[in-house]
């Protein structure tokens, strides 16, 4: 089971294409076999929730929360590490605020 918090390694489909690539994602939550993510970019143009390569990942990237999609559990491949607490809340309250 992955809860929140969690970033991992997933196969991905692009919204555009019928490509899939191997990306990380953050977890937000897990159903039924459902996963619920948020993309993660190293782009560091866009906008969304940065993390270093101090936490755990090659580049420093961005959480992208305007990109929230789905995938079977089937997809993530490995997990790589959690987000500290202190991320995690901030990520909560984008979240929040985008659904205001």
């Amino acid at each position: 089971m992955h809860k929140f918090g969690e970033v991992v390694l997933a196969e991905v489909q692009y919204t555009d294409t019928f490509e899939v690539k191997r990306r990380p994602v953050l977890v937000l939550f897990e159903e039924f076999g459902n996963v619920v993510v948020a993309g993660i970019t190293s782009n560091p143009k866009m906008k969304g929730v940065p993390v270093t390569k101090s936490e755990g990942l090659p580049l420093n990237s961005i959480i992208k929360l305007n990109y929230i999609f789905t995938i079977s559990e089937k997809m993530i491949i490995k997990p790589f590490f959690a987000i500290s607490e202190q991320k995690k809340a901030i990520i909560k309250q984008e979240i929040f605020n985008k659904l205001r």
